[in-house]
């Protein structure tokens, strides 16, 4: 077999035991390949690819087409299968490309579908939360959110040179081989941008979303004598760093204890490390020495301190990727929280895109916090400030979201209607 025809068009190298080598040199023919990977050194795709591009954004007056956000369904979803039914490298587009288009705005479901001879669903979350990173490389395209509240742009400048659909493919390809091989041997995506396919793949991705979020109930933070770090927005929001525990995910919504501590194991060296607790300074807060001395080094010694269970006094910093704000409501002497999926006004007289240009970047901003959905029904939610019945108001979809879910905390804490007693956009807005 010709070399050439089984590798990616554009490789012209491979790497074996650790070195890079030039195959049109060494063996221009082979009849079989065994022993190791295969590894993109350049990948394929028409524009500038590296970490440099990772934190641009395409802004509305040099945007070519944009998918999800508030104006769309867009969703990323990675699942193993058996190793028999895939074709490593198959890159499928259902429904139009953004050549044949005349909106701005499409829907998109990027399913990437690994192959393993020791497939571990536990690893499922941990390379689909890459995806953010691997797409932000490629020159003039932008993406944030993840799971189902994806937000990716495409520019003027990138359509011109060539990007299409099938390209987010190639990249995902590329870049789960090169990080992933012990744990990966195939990689196939599909690419959907019409608006039924995509609704139809949703609920799948759904059902897989909430079976891995269910995985952590049951533990608490002082359960585990480790909490983990997350810097995967570091590109995004340089001086934030996420702390996840047992009962605080991550405030994407999409890394979980569980996950950070997996993806440790997998990559040591990696977005996620290890932060010993130690001795505690103030329960009610949640504050750890050790894990303010981490914050304070890995902040660029821009934060002094958080607390874990507050957003009044120190709170954690917020990157761009959060599911949720919450805020406080001094005339109501509570607070509200709004999803990115709400495109109305608050009480607070701001939407969610005004207040993300706040909240966001990195910053320290006690009465404001970035969080996951899910830490709305943990016993730790804002403890130190009084917990879900501070909550006033929040929209309706966030209510129906939370469900079962939300009434059981709030039976827990002593207040089974509460969910019924806070308003939403359906009461007042102000």
């Amino acid at each position: 077999t010709n070399i050439p025809e089984i590798l990616p068009s554009g490789i012209t190298k491979y790497e074996a035991l650790g070195k890079e080598l030039d195959y049109k040199k060494i063996v221009p023919r082979c009849v079989e390949v065994r022993g190791f990977k295969v590894k993109v050194s350049k990948i394929p795709v028409p524009v500038l690819y590296g970490p440099a591009f990772e934190g641009e954004r395409v802004r509305k007056e040099n945007l070519y087409v944009e998918f999800g956000g508030k104006k769309s369904t867009g969703f990323e979803f990675l699942k193993y299968s058996a190793m028999d039914t895939l074709e490593d490298g198959k890159i499928e587009v259902i429904g139009p490309d953004i050549d044949s288009i005349k909106e701005q705005s499409l829907p998109l479901g990027i399913v990437v579908t690994l192959g393993s001879r020791n497939a571990n669903k536990d690893f499922e979350p941990i390379i689909e939360r890459q995806i953010h990173r691997y797409i932000n490389e490629a020159q003039g395209v932008m993406h944030l959110g993840q799971r189902d509240i994806i937000w990716v742009r495409v520019s003027q400048e990138a359509f011109k040179k060539g990007f299409r659909l099938k390209h987010f493919g190639t990249i995902l390809h590329a870049q789960i081989h090169q990080e992933y091989s012990a744990i990966v041997d195939k990689v196939q995506i599909t690419i959907y941008s019409d608006q039924k396919e995509v609704e139809n793949v949703l609920e799948e991705a759904r059902k897989a979303y909430k079976e891995r979020d269910e995985r952590i109930s049951g533990m608490t933070d002082e359960s585990v004598d480790d909490f983990y770090s997350c810097a995967l927005c570091q590109s995004f929001a340089p001086n934030h760093i996420c702390v996840i525990t047992p009962e605080r995910l991550g405030l994407c919504g999409a890394y979980s204890w569980l996950d950070a501590k997996a993806n440790f194991q997998i990559s040591p060296a990696g977005a996620n490390q290890p932060i010993q607790k130690g001795p505690i300074l103030d329960d009610r807060l949640g504050q750890w020495k050790s894990v303010n001395d981490f914050v304070h080094e890995k902040s660029n010694k821009s934060v002094e301190k958080i607390s874990m269970y507050s957003l009044l006094e120190s709170p954690q910093t917020s990157c761009g990727c959060f599911e949720c704000i919450v805020a406080l409501i001094p005339e109501a002497n509570g607070f509200m929280v709004v999803n990115r999926d709400y495109t109305g006004e608050t009480p607070l007289g701001m939407t969610f895109t005004t207040l993300a240009g706040s909240v966001g970047g990195g910053v320290q901003a006690p009465g404001f916090l970035g969080v996951g959905r899910y830490y709305l029904t943990s016993r730790k939610f804002i403890l130190a400030d009084g917990g879900l019945q501070r909550i006033v108001w929040m929209p309706k979809s966030l209510k129906q979201f939370l469900g079962d879910k939300l009434y059981e905390r709030a039976k827990e804490v002593g207040f089974p209607d509460l969910p019924d007693q806070i308003a939403d956009e359906t009461i007042a807005t102000e």
